[in-house]
């Protein structure tokens, strides 16, 4: 049996409804697993099932798990089906400490197959897979009931979201429904729960933007790969055309949202050597910096129609699901990472879970509006970040990435994101109260890929 157990900020009333609403299965599973969700239920009711696709030691395993018995306010239960496990049932455990805290136990009831040879070579590994998992997941439930009791007075919101398959929304959405919050998404293929447009012909569904209490605006051509002439068009097109589709039509709704948030990014302020860059600083010079300046004014209509917009100028994204984090590890865990050319070139990041939060942040805050630094309040040079990732994976980083292979790899590209430097201040969250969950960098690197903390 193993247990694992927390004492949450909130009531066990909050801490069971948060298990119960659609997302919060999308919020635990762990980053650094290799799971995807191809069935669910939206409900722990028992007799209702989820069906996950996951690797473990390389293979592919098809993970099904029923819920059995339900108590609110006091258990759940559900147990493996088929999957890796001889046997796997799972209690999650609610119990009252006063009228502001409860604790939240997990206990696993499991068996390994292979028998006793299972038992002895393979109880060990697992029993630390577990912890990592469980510390991982109660950290999740934790933060997110803190971001969301913070609001709690607030009535719940209808809430669009653009983007929402990517890096950024495949988190934010789960993340507003354990809110309570009702999410819909704007996306080029029909569905429910779906509002359909189609930038390249600037048409949008705007009977269905009608209700909405607030949209959040991610859609964009990712800026990854070799930035040829037609790749920068496709690139400023899809930020600057999709914002101008989404501001005007709702600029001309009779019922239009209270806020608008629009994803901007870093490159805005170009490559700015150790210049400390709060949301006051000029743009810089260059493809990103031009492309952001655009795409942030196609919030024009609605701002001058009286929506708050606010523009969320992110940071490097860390996320072993994505993005560049992603595309470092496979080099550093062979002991083949880095630094980039000088190292000395700061790199503002963020972890995904704080740009959900802050994105959170952003629209339940009215007073929050214009340009917001997403970043961590300590950025790091790339050197630091190199050092740091390679003691979090115990490698080492001999090789230096010099200048002219970048440039022959990726061409501009390169200057634009890897070799500028750019040493981002959140100074709009951290005046306004958003509290980070991951501020250091190392603390966050061995959280996102499930690397426990050295003695």
């Amino acid at each position: 049996m193993f247990t694992f157990r927390s004492k949450l900020p909130v009531t066990v009333d909050a801490a069971f409804r948060w298990h119960q609403r659609p997302g919060a299965l999308d919020r635990l599973i762990p980053p650094w697993e290799n799971v995807r969700i191809e069935q669910r239920a939206n409900s722990i009711e028992p007799g209702s099932r989820v069906v996950m696709r996951m690797r473990l030691a390389g293979f592919p395993i098809r993970w099904v798990a029923e819920h059995t018995e339900l108590q609110p306010n006091d258990y759940f239960r559900d147990r493996q089906v088929s999957g890796p496990f001889a046997r796997w049932e799972h209690t999650h455990r609610f119990s009252p400490v006063d009228g502001d805290h409860c604790v939240l136990q997990d206990e696993v009831d499991y068996q390994i197959p292979g028998g006793s040879l299972g038992q002895r070579f393979g109880k060990s590994q697992v029993e630390q897979m577990l912890l990592q998992m469980f510390r991982y997941r109660h950290d999740t439930t934790t933060f997110d009931l803190i971001a969301h009791a913070k609001y709690q007075e607030r009535p719940t919101m209808k809430i669009a979201i653009t983007g929402a398959s990517g890096l950024v929304g495949s988190q934010l959405a789960p993340f507003l429904s354990t809110g309570g919050h009702e999410v819909v998404e704007i996306s080029r293929s029909a569905g429910p729960h779906t509002i359909q447009w189609d930038i390249k012909n600037q048409q949008i569904d705007t009977t269905a933007l009608e209700g909405l209490d607030a949209v959040i605006h991610l859609a964009g051509e990712s800026i990854v790969g070799r930035w040829t002439e037609q790749k920068k068009q496709a690139i400023r097109q899809s930020r600057v055309a999709g914002t101008k589709l989404i501001s005007e039509s709702l600029a001309k709704l009779k019922n239009p949202p209270k806020v608008l948030v629009c994803a901007s990014a870093m490159g805005f302020y170009g490559d700015r050597d150790d210049e400390i860059l709060t949301e006051e600083a000029p743009p810089g010079q260059g493809f990103l910096p031009e492309v952001c300046q655009q795409w942030e004014a196609a919030a024009d209509p609605a701002r001058e129609a009286g929506i708050r917009v606010a523009h969320a100028r992110l940071g490097m994204v860390l996320s072993p699901k994505g993005g560049a984090l992603a595309q470092m590890l496979t080099p550093f865990k062979f002991a083949l990472g880095g630094r980039i050319s000088s190292g000395k070139q700061y790199w503002s990041w963020i972890s995904l879970d704080d740009v959900v939060g802050g994105l959170h942040h952003l629209v339940m805050n009215d007073a929050i509006h214009g340009p917001v630094n997403l970043s961590s309040p300590k950025p790091v040079t790339n050197q630091e970040f190199t050092k740091t990732l390679g003691r979090v994976l115990s490698r080492p980083t001999p090789f230096p990435v010099p200048k002219f292979a970048l440039h022959m790899l990726l061409g501009e590209m390169a200057d634009d994101l890897l070799l500028a430097s750019c040493h981002m201040q959140p100074q709009v969250l951290e005046t306004t109260g958003y509290t980070f969950r991951d501020g250091q960098l190392e603390r966050c690197l061995r959280r996102l890929l499930g690397r426990q903390e050295p003695n």
